[in-house]
């Protein structure tokens, strides 16, 4: 289609304003709802350029209402703005058909029959329950924390609340905007002991010849450095598609994303452990700013007696968990939220088996009798 690119928050800012709502308004009343686009997409994380269009992206929001409400009315609302909403909207489709004979991804296709739209109705409760595996207006626990990817706190406090009548949705986005100081201090310790356990690997494996192995740990480790600097700034970094773009946006990239560049870009692995080594101690300095250990040396040294150049960045771990005084997080392994120790997506879009794979990590393993 030949039209101007809106992003994707305004243009479901249109869409609530001067379609959904009189819609709703008409057939429904003055129904207590709220309106928002959140969730998955790439404009709830306002990255979406027209390329985005081709799937899941187009005239979309969601309408929570109050739980009794959403039995009585979800199914009448969504078959009502199948038949009565128009058919394009601002240039757009507002048909939403099956790409590829997949009933999961679709994207706008125009039709002459009733509409397969994109405007979500539900409960706020019942969303929270399958998009987090928790519901934030309740007590939010340590566990509910570390079994939700950083994606999905990302997709929640993201987007755009177009009304909130209950000011719940509101509510719950300002609870979970960022960790808990004592769990921030975990996740934190976490990353930090990642990085501790494969800085040295760089020099390792070009010691030995491998520079491919090298150059591989390398990129790992620039990854997690990433993400670590995400966290320092109170980002939740995002999957990978988004985790440089949303670096970028952080002032401190400026500093550190040449540094990163050219470690990755290094053709020898003394060169990638002096960028490394650049990396670690700027991102060292960022930590001691924060104030919450007390300044640890972010200087560079040897790993034991070998000449390999490492922050031991366990010296960071170590700092933070000094700080922790949450019994629950205190006898924890240092495993971490979930994507710091899973890397599938197929479990981490699984919020029952995010809930299960860290409750099991944080169960407590019976002593074998001897």
């Amino acid at each position: 289609m030949d039209h101007p690119f809106i992003p994707g928050l305004e243009l479901s800012r249109r869409f609530y304003y001067e379609a959904v709502r009189p819609l709703l308004h008409a057939h429904f009343g003055s129904l207590p709802h709220t309106a928002a686009r959140i969730g998955g997409g790439s404009e709830v994380l306002g990255f979406d350029t027209a390329r985005s269009a081709d799937h899941e992206w187009g005239p979309r929001l969601q309408l929570f209402l109050r739980h009794h409400d959403a039995d009585r009315h979800a199914a009448r609302i969504g078959t009502m703005l199948s038949d009565k909403l128009p058919k394009t909207f601002c240039g757009h489709p507002t048909n939403f058909a099956a790409a590829g004979g997949s009933e999961h991804i679709r994207r706008m296709e125009v039709t002459t029959g009733p509409i397969f739209h994109r405007v979500e109705v539900t409960s706020l409760d019942a969303w929270f329950t399958n998009h987090l595996g928790f519901d934030p207006l309740d007590d939010v626990t340590t566990l509910d924390w570390l079994a939700t990817p950083t994606q999905a706190l990302a997709e929640l406090t993201g987007g755009t609340v177009l009304h909130d009548e209950t000011g719940e949705l509101t509510s719950a986005r300002a609870r979970l905007i960022w960790y808990p100081e004592q769990i921030w201090r975990y996740v934190l310790a976490c990353q930090w002991q990642r990085i501790s356990q494969e800085e040295a690997f760089v020099g390792r494996c070009g010691e030995v010849g491998d520079e491919l192995g090298s150059a591989v740990v390398s990129a790992r480790l620039v990854r997690d450095l990433m993400r670590l600097t995400l966290l320092i700034h109170r980002r939740y970094p995002p999957y990978s598609k988004w985790l440089g773009s949303t670096f970028a946006r952080i002032p401190f990239a400026a500093t550190l994303t040449p540094v990163l560049t050219a470690a990755l870009g290094a053709t020898t692995w003394r060169e990638r452990e002096q960028h490394l080594a650049t990396a670690y101690s700027a991102i060292a300095g960022q930590h001691n700013r924060l104030g919450l250990t007390e300044p640890v040396d972010p200087s560079t040294r040897h790993y034991h007696d070998r000449p390999f150049q490492v922050l031991r960045a366990e010296r960071f771990s170590q700092a933070l968990l000094a700080g922790i005084t949450d019994a629950e997080l205190r006898g924890l392994p240092l495993t971490g939220a979930v994507d710091q120790f899973a890397d599938n997506t197929d479990l981490l879009v699984d919020r029952a088996a995010t809930h299960a794979v860290t409750t099991a990590l944080a169960t407590p393993k019976p002593t074998p009798d001897v």
